[in-house]
């Protein structure tokens, strides 16, 4: 059992954080994996040497079996080394405060007085709509309405396999607010050239100004979006509420601002 109490007053050093497991700062971490090689003391040995290099210390395999001809899998822990410095993180917009269904829905009420045109799809070659229809769509995710279910959005999903120039074709059409993209499979980094396409577009028509863009997947990333050129991006983890609440913020801004 872990000896630091999750609720003690405990003196932290934020600028060099690193993992615990039974005593803060002991840097302890459980990772699991399977090499392509015999079950053996061998297959043993060579785990602990790559933990070495990865750069953790004291090494040790708790459980390794095989998995069949050829393959071990192995469980072991070691020390982390490495600290990160959280007390920078802290302060470059990772911490957003999300609202709930309500609060959004009065949010909205009050600084937008109107509804949100949301348009979204999963373009290009993606032929997966499961993270777009989680959004969006009425029925949500886990328990949460998409953003149909809200009354303060408007919302418009093309499904999959839609080009960019046709969601950002509809997008101005309807006269959005914002435009979200979903990439959940791809290979060889299509997604990255894929939203890059995108922003591309939205550029040349002249409309970058006037659209929220935000784009989510398990291989997209806050840092990757912003990067590529769009306001937001969503990854492993979201929930509807995550994006309904960015987008009234950022919008809601953008009217002050005018």
């Amino acid at each position: 059992m872990s000896s630091a109490q999750p609720g003690a007053a405990r003196e932290i050093d934020l600028e060099r954080v690193k993992p615990y497991a039974d005593h803060l700062g002991d840097g302890i971490v459980q990772m699991s994996f399977t090499l392509p090689v015999p079950y053996g003391l061998a297959a043993r040995k060579a785990a602990q040497e790559l933990a070495v290099k990865m750069g953790l210390e004291h090494p040790e395999v708790v459980h390794y079996q095989r998995l069949t001809d050829g393959y071990t899998y192995v469980v072991m822990f070691g020390a982390c080394t490495h600290t990160v410095d959280y007390s920078s993180l802290s302060t470059e917009g990772f911490d957003i405060e999300y609202m709930s269904e309500d609060q959004i829905e009065a949010f909205a009420r009050e600084h937008i007085g109107r509804p949100i045109v949301v348009v979204g799809a999963a373009t290009g070659t993606d032929t997966h709509s499961v993270g777009i229809d989680a959004m969006l769509n009425l029925k949500g995710f886990h328990g949460h309405h998409g953003l149909e279910g809200y009354k303060a959005f408007q919302t418009h999903n093309l499904g999959s396999q839609v080009p960019n120039s046709v969601l950002v074709s509809r997008a101005i059409e309807l006269n959005a607010d914002a435009i979200l993209v979903s990439q959940t499979v791809t290979q060889q980094n299509l997604h990255i050239a894929n939203l890059t396409e995108l922003v591309e577009i939205v550029e040349a028509e002249g409309t970058r100004k006037q659209l929220i863009l935000t784009c989510g997947g398990p291989r997209v990333s806050n840092e990757l979006a912003k990067e590529l050129g769009y306001d937001a991006g969503f990854s492993k983890g979201t929930y509807p509420h995550h994006v309904a609440s960015f987008i009234v913020r950022e919008l809601a801004a953008r009217l002050a601002a005018e």
